[in-house]
């Protein structure tokens, strides 16, 4: 046995580095797939909406109305189309795909995956399509990580955790924010905060995040101005704004549900949704062009505060309604960066009402449309961490952290009130799927068997004969009993159904007991009981030490663990109540309690 147990301390650290080894070749290959998705973006926006080459993403300042915001939106829309009957995991922005993949599927994502999802979204926002890239290369990066982890012979939790890395590699090389895709791959995909995850994560993450500082540089992604934020005068301000936020982002999750909820009340086919989506978006993008394409170039603006009121209420306006259509439509796109530039002229105008009705605060656009941009984000998604982590490296502006956590927060509480469901699981829930995306201790891990066992064990003596053994079961009426030699040892177990039948009771028990002994240590975890007990379909497991037995554990004592756990959630009465309470008794004892 100890031989066992040092061979499995020994093979632990090496199945771990095995996995990191996976997880970097993940990140490798994520980090190109980005360069070669951004670049092919780019590509594809100047030749199909300015009609020139380049591989650099335009500004949209600059275009004009014109024909081709209609047509070449309904074009691309006919290629996805195209490519999402070969593959249709290619819908949607990507994220509550992935995490379906882990839920659902194992972790399995077909290889097709890799191809058709990067190629789609370039087509859908490189042809006008409001859109970022994120999402796409989230599943991109995890089809590689999943990819990697069905040639070679592994788990389908070290899947899973490939699959994660992957996908949060695409997020660092994109975006060149290492920490924030960390936090993300744990707050959605990957449910769990663990040594044998997080470690493979950070190992795809760096790689994938050098390929960024090597192909565009260490500099952050936005450039925002100068501002400040401290005081604590400033700080009931951004909590206002986070309140404010939370409300905007209820709206935004909430109106895409509803036009994703018109889209399927279409008495068309689903494989018209896209065309009919980049018409609309299309149509939006004749009155309001900038609100097309990735939006990279007007975030910059808005934080600049480079954009009067007038400009903010359209590009608002116009985004939000052209992301809610092609989104709905079923078209390839991400979320994040329509949520980021939707948000950030929403504080924008917030910030320029309130620089005019309170100038004494110093308040200024640029600085209300960062900390709202994080408010929105992390309180639509449901991952809040994320959002400050994320808008932190995306400015690099440390002065910002306070405003960004209590604004986020904020906003938390508002859309924890009014949605039952995010952006990320939503579409989740409507096929059955269920995601909690809160991470807590396992409470049968957290509980051991020394904690919750029966100590007082009724035990049958190796030297009973079967009545003996018959007439202290109907006497005691448990099911199972440890039979034990003259040292106390338990050598086998006998149970109830043992001494039914034509049994001599003349008989020694042993001849009736089964003495194979299925067993716990007092060190072991609530969690190992059970699945000790399932695995070797027995309800009862002697607890033994040092080749003794001390004790008992049954499915009841692991239930009891387990309640056990749960009150710990159960409210107590604090120092006020009891004081009220002494107060009621001695003002009128039958007031008490």
């Amino acid at each position: 046995m100890e031989g066992d147990i040092a061979v499995m301390i020994t093979r632990a650290p090496l199945r771990l580095a095995f996995i990191c080894v996976l997880a970097a070749a993940a990140g490798l290959l994520a980090g190109g797939a980005a360069y070669v998705l951004l670049n092919g973006i780019g590509l594809l926006t100047n030749l199909a909406l300015f009609g020139r080459f380049e591989w650099v993403l335009p500004s949209f300042s600059g275009l004009e109305p014109s024909w081709r915001l209609v047509v070449v939106p309904v074009i691309g829309a006919l290629i996805v189309t195209a490519l999402a009957k070969w593959s249709p995991i290619i819908r949607g922005h990507g994220i509550p795909e992935a995490m379906e993949a882990i839920l659902r599927r194992g972790s399995r994502i077909q290889p097709r995956t890799a191809i058709a999802k990067p190629v789609s979204a370039a087509v859908a926002i490189g042809t006008g399509g409001p859109f970022g890239a994120e999402g796409p290369i989230i599943v991109t990066g995890g089809a590689f990580g999943s990819l990697i982890g069905q040639l070679f012979d592994v788990s389908a939790s070290e899947r899973k955790v490939l699959l994660a890395s992957g996908a949060a590699a695409g997020m660092a090389a994109t975006f060149g924010a290492p920490l924030a895709s960390v936090v993300i791959a744990v707050e959605l995909p990957l449910f769990e905060f663990s040594t044998r995850s997080v470690i493979p994560l950070v190992v795809a993450v760096t790689l994938s995040g050098g390929v960024h500082s090597a192909i565009w540089g260490d500099a952050s992604l936005f450039s925002v101005p100068v501002h400040e934020y401290a005081g604590m005068a400033k700080l009931p301000f951004y909590a206002v704004l986070g309140i404010l936020c939370g409300l905007l982002a209820t709206v935004v999750t909430k109106g895409l549900f509803f036009f994703e909820y018109l889209f399927r009340k279409l008495p068309v086919s689903t494989t018209w949704h896209p065309l009919i989506g980049a018409v609309g978006f299309g149509i939006v993008g004749l009155f309001v062009p900038r609100a097309l394409g990735v939006g990279y170039d007007a975030i910059s603006d808005v934080l600049a505060g480079a954009l009067p009121m007038g400009v903010l209420l359209s590009l608002l306006a116009a985004k939000l309604l052209a992301w809610w259509i092609a989104l709905a439509s079923g078209t390839s796109g991400g979320t994040l960066a329509p949520l980021l530039l939707t948000s950030g002229t929403f504080g924008g105008i917030v910030g320029l009402v309130t620089a005019r009705l309170f100038p004494e605060l110093g308040i200024t656009p640029g600085a209300a449309a960062v900390a709202a941009m994080a408010a929105t984000f992390g309180a639509s998604t449901r991952a809040t961490f994320t959002s400050i982590v994320f808008l932190f490296e995306l400015t690099r502006d440390y002065q910002i952290i306070l405003p960004l956590m209590l604004a986020s927060v904020m906003a938390d509480l508002v859309t924890y009130a009014l949605l039952r469901e995010s952006l990320m699981t939503e579409k989740l829930a409507r096929r059955g799927v269920k995601v909690s995306t809160d991470i807590s201790q396992d409470a049968l891990e957290a509980a051991h068997v020394r904690d919750f066992m029966t100590v007082q064990v009724v035990t049958i003596p190796e030297s009973a004969n079967v009545g003996e053994a018959r007439a202290l079961v109907t006497k005691m009426g448990h099911s199972a009993y440890p039979l034990v030699n003259a040292k106390g040892y338990c050598i086998g177990i006998v149970r109830r159904q043992h001494l039914t039948g034509v049994l001599d009771d003349s008989m020694p028990v042993r001849a009736a007991a089964r003495m194979e002994v299925i067993s716990v240590s007092p060190g072991d975890t609530a969690l190992t009981a059970m699945l000790r007990m399932t695995e070797e379909d027995v309800d009862h497991l002697p607890v033994i030490e040092k080749g003794n037995l001390v004790g008992i554990c049954t499915h009841s004592d692991v239930l009891r663990a387990r309640a056990s756990h749960q009150n710990a959630e159960t409210r107590e009465g604090g120092w006020i109540s009891q004081w009220k309470n002494r107060r009621a008794h001695q003002t009128d004892p039958r007031a008490a309690g």
